[in-house]
């Protein structure tokens, strides 16, 4: 049995998220309803983890086990040929038979996309607020996030995870054009979680929050204390790291 990693990116705008459910269509759906058709035989992926309800990936992975060696670059090749436009196959390789997607992941990056002038042709991915933010006192705000491991008060109520630990490497919003962008570097995300924080630091940016009041939201792990989850339309993840130890030699 050989293992592989596919990377692919999609727009979740038609999609109920990334994994399969009974009440919507999924990304790991049409992917795998495509890749059985294409090898004739059913074929199961496990995705790096979860992304909520019209969420994007600019990058996101899963693995899969054939039982025979693929052709990497045909399979990429062929699968884009017949996948859905808003999904893209960026490569697919050969991994270590142990290797994990998701529990081999040392970190993952998500990218939330804010904007106050109007865009006709970026409104989709977008978040746009007629109203002035406090993007110093914002990062003031993510730098406390680096101090903490429990984000229950960020966190969707009734999950099925067995903590709520998490360790953030990086939280901070940068100007891109006319876009600001929260970039944020974790080793694991809880669901809705990116969404909670940073309609929160919003709040902090109105100036209705204060640092002190955003720590305690933090430290009371109730996530009714924290902010309204802002829209999933401007959230992509971007980026997902593994050890180079998982993947096969290929020269």
């Amino acid at each position: 049995m050989k293992r592989y990693f596919i990377y692919f990116a999609y727009n979740g705008k038609n999609y109920c998220g990334w994994q399969k459910q009974p009440n919507g269509i999924t990304v790991q759906e049409r992917i795998e309803e495509r890749f059985s058709t294409l090898l004739r035989i059913p074929v199961s992926i496990t995705g790096a983890g979860r992304t909520d309800s019209g969420v994007h990936a600019k990058i996101m992975t899963a693995h899969f086990d054939m039982e025979y060696a693929l052709d990497c670059a045909l399979l990429k090749e062929r699968l884009n040929r017949i996948l859905p436009s808003d999904i893209a196959v960026c490569k697919i390789v050969p991994v270590k038979a142990d290797a994990h997607a998701r529990f081999d992941a040392l970190s993952r990056t998500y990218k939330y996309f804010i904007t106050n002038k109007k865009n006709p042709f970026r409104h989709e991915l977008l978040l746009q607020v007629n109203y002035p933010l406090n993007y110093d006192r914002m990062n003031e705000a993510a730098e406390i996030l680096l101090k903490y491991t429990d984000f229950t008060s960020f966190s969707k109520l009734h999950t099925d995870v067995k903590t709520n630990n998490c360790k953030i490497m990086k939280a901070k919003w940068n100007k891109e054009n006319d876009d600001w962008v929260f970039t944020i570097q974790a080793n694991r995300f809880l669901r809705n979680m990116v969404r909670a924080i940073v309609g929160t630091l919003i709040e902090v940016g109105k100036e209705k929050l204060s640092l002190d009041e955003f720590r305690k939201i933090i430290e009371n792990k109730d996530r009714r204390n924290a902010g309204t989850s802002v829209k999933g339309n401007a959230l992509f993840l971007t980026d997902i790291e593994y050890p180079e130890s998982l993947f096969e030699n290929q020269e």
